[in-house]
């Protein structure tokens, strides 16, 4: 079995990407040297040095940081038939041999010997990720797929580096991964009452789906 570990660790600048005004930092690119995990402003991020265009929907303690699997990056290159280096799909982290998909929501990550992370929440796909895929329907594709990846909150803060090993420290007492969080909040809205009851569900995203249950109505 594989050791879990960081196997890169991205930012980026925020700049504009498609036609329109607004900017993205969504291109991270990998970096050699140690970067330092913090508690971000809101709409930041939580690493040193990177940027986010978008504060309004993006950063912040609840999504300080976005992981995503190279096993799953791997397999995206095989079905889009194009090469898909670490950072390409915007996540600050790179993992090898840690099940991101499968991790539950308020699982704890040690990272290195001083990062505390827990996870929050799936990443949702929007415009601004198709349009830096360049892909049809590209939204849509990502859904299917089933493989969002996960955003991070930092619970104590340090220096990460590549090749930094990840230990799960705890794991919640409950079923609900990262991937059902994922359904719920996407095509599979009958799930949503067993993410409700989630207790490490971040507090904003809680009141959306509480309103939704009540509401009965599509997600927006």
């Amino acid at each position: 079995m594989a050791v879990a570990h960081l196997l890169s660790v991205n930012v980026g600048a925020a700049r504009a990407i498609g036609p329109g005004p607004g900017v993205s930092g969504i291109d991270k690119r990998p970096v050699l040297v140690p970067v330092r995990i913090r508690l971000p402003e809101p709409g930041g991020s939580g690493l040193v040095g990177d940027q986010i265009g978008d504060h309004a929907g993006h950063g912040g303690a609840d999504q300080a940081i976005y992981a995503y699997a190279r096993e799953d990056l791997d397999r995206w290159e095989a079905e889009l038939g194009r090469r898909l280096p670490c950072g390409t799909f915007g996540e600050n982290l790179t993992t090898a041999g840690l099940d991101v998909t499968g991790a539950l929501i308020g699982e704890r990550w040690r990272v290195g010997e001083e990062v505390l992370l827990q996870v929050t929440a799936p990443r949702i796909p929007c415009r601004t990720f198709a349009t830096w895929m360049g892909l049809p329907g590209w939204v849509k594709t990502f859904t299917q797929g089933r493989a969002p990846g996960t955003y991070l909150r930092v619970l104590q803060a340090g220096e990460v580096r590549t090749g930094d090993l990840i230990t799960v420290e705890h794991r919640p007492d409950h079923r609900i991964s990262v991937e059902v969080a994922f359904r719920a909040l996407t095509d599979e809205p009958e799930l949503l009452p067993q993410l409700a009851a989630v207790e490490d569900l971040p507090e904003a995203l809680g009141r959306r789906v509480r309103r939704r249950l009540s509401a009965g109505a599509a997600w927006s």
